[in-house]
């Protein structure tokens, strides 16, 4: 496969578009987040979501996280968001934590969320990732953009290293200084439970929140 690079300071309206289009048509396209660098697709594409898989070595039963722009797409792919959930959202979106919800039934593959019936969901606020979910209009898969067992993707060379060739579009916006992933959190009888400690630290919540300290 020929991978297309380019810099993000080279990157205009046109290239957006381009960009937005072939994620819609399950392209594979790695870009940097409002984290790391994520290797995404089409959220809603079964087999695009497989490739990534494949192309990370990833281990079948883990989940993928899922991006939005705003919160329109959110209401289209999760059941319901219950007041807490509505909280953490007031106070931490757009931002680096992603919440577990109960997602619709029927909208995405199985294979997004390893068969579960929960979805994790993430609103970005990174300029370049945004306006690239925005124009493409759809929730996108976006792992971190590393072969499983590598170091995280923070490292434009050693990514194009393990990916280029494999992916369709690798966008360089140079190295990630900081490596810390994003929080991600479920709600369950209305306190939250931390999955995986993140940007967003266990002391932000509890501020506006009950914690479950199991």
């Amino acid at each position: 496969m020929n991978t297309k690079y380019i810099k993000e300071e080279q990157i205009d309206n046109n290239t957006i578009f381009e960009i937005a289009n072939a994620i819609k048509e399950g392209k594979i396209v790695v870009f940097k987040t409002d984290t790391v660098y994520g290797i995404v697709t089409n959220s809603f594409d079964k087999d695009a979501c497989k490739r990534i898989y494949e192309i990370k070595r990833r281990p079948i039963y883990k989940p993928l996280t899922v991006l939005i722009s705003d919160i329109s797409m959110l209401n289209k792919i999760v059941d319901c968001i219950s007041p807490l959930e509505q909280k953490l959202i007031s106070a931490f979106w757009p931002g680096p934590l992603t919440i577990k919800f109960k997602k619709k039934e029927n909208v995405f593959p199985d294979i997004v969320s390893a068969s579960d019936e929960y979805i994790r969901v993430r609103l970005l606020k990174s300029k370049l990732a945004y306006n690239i979910i925005k124009t493409a209009g759809i929730p996108i898969v976006a792992p971190s953009a590393n072969l499983s067992d590598s170091p995280t993707g923070t490292n434009i060379k050693n990514i194009i290293n393990e990916l280029g060739g494999k992916v369709d579009y690798i966008i360089d916006s140079g190295n990630v200084t900081n490596d810390t992933t994003s929080t991600i959190v479920e709600v369950i009888n209305e306190k939250v439970i931390i999955i995986r400690d993140g940007k967003i630290t266990k002391e932000e919540i509890a501020k506006i929140a009950p914690l479950n300290n199991i």
